[in-house]
């Protein structure tokens, strides 16, 4: 495993856990983003831009004002093009960039790349680096700090890619509704995590197939329901739709 530095800068607002300042932050940047290619061909999904800006620059902004100084970015396809976009830019927070040399999954990711942050003993924040989001993270710090919990997800609600048919009890169509917002919620690939979580991840693997639901059964599983903008960037179409609405 190799790590590269990257900036330093100052602390925006702050975000209290348990009396501390919520200031590190993890993003996930190792994936190859095969449904985006060939925007994906010369640079990894982090730093495919969006009304003219790459995803991970907003992100590193949108951690930076509420409070976090340090973010670790966990990268591995094409790295040194992330690596050097980072180290290239002056940035809001210190950055410092990790690289897994053979693919850990999203749970051993987040261990490897938290185990790096520079306050072990702090809670931290954590996101996928294919969401574009917009929502107050102090008032989800809270929200974990309330319920105890040792993770906290965000929860999103996505909208169906279907228009769908709304009808009475008797059957009857009675509207059309383009695109609603889904009844149920999804992992919205943002986090909030008490310092014991590293204990709790897999070395290797997926952190929803293993630490989460052990959480659950234990109670120390939280839920916020994301009230801002959200959207995954997973397609081109999401690239343009995203576009659409940023710029709308």
């Amino acid at each position: 495993m190799r790590a590269a530095r990257g900036f330093r800068a100052a602390l925006g607002s702050v975000t209290m856990v348990d009396g501390q300042v919520i200031r590190q932050a993890v993003i996930l940047a190792g994936g190859k983003g095969s449904r985006l290619r060939p925007l994906t061909d010369s640079v990894p999904k982090a730093m495919i831009e969006i009304a003219g800006r790459c995803i991970i620059d907003h992100q590193i902004e949108w951690l930076a004002q509420s409070g976090v100084s340090d973010v670790v970015v966990s990268a591995g396809y094409l790295h040194e093009v992330l690596t050097e976009h980072l180290q290239g830019h002056a940035q809001p927070v210190r950055v410092h960039t990790v690289v897994e040399d053979e693919p850990l999954g999203r749970g051993g990711g987040l261990k490897y790349a938290g185990k790096h942050l520079p306050q072990p003993g702090e809670a931290w924040y954590a996101l996928n680096a294919d969401i574009w989001t917009r929502f107050d993270l102090r008032e989800m710090a809270a929200y974990h700090v309330e319920r105890d919990a040792v993770a906290t997800i965000g929860l999103a609600r996505p909208r169906i890619p279907w228009g769908v048919v709304d009808v009475d009890e008797f059957g009857r169509v009675i509207d059309f509704v383009e695109a609603p917002p889904s009844p149920y919620p999804v992992n919205g690939g943002i986090y909030v995590f008490s310092p014991r979580i590293l204990d709790l991840l897999p070395a290797v693997g997926d952190h929803e197939r293993s630490t989460f639901p052990l959480l659950a059964k234990q109670r120390q599983l939280a839920g916020f329901p994301i009230e801002g903008y959200w959207r995954a960037i997973d397609t081109a179409k999401d690239v343009s739709e995203a576009a659409k609405e940023l710029e709308g």
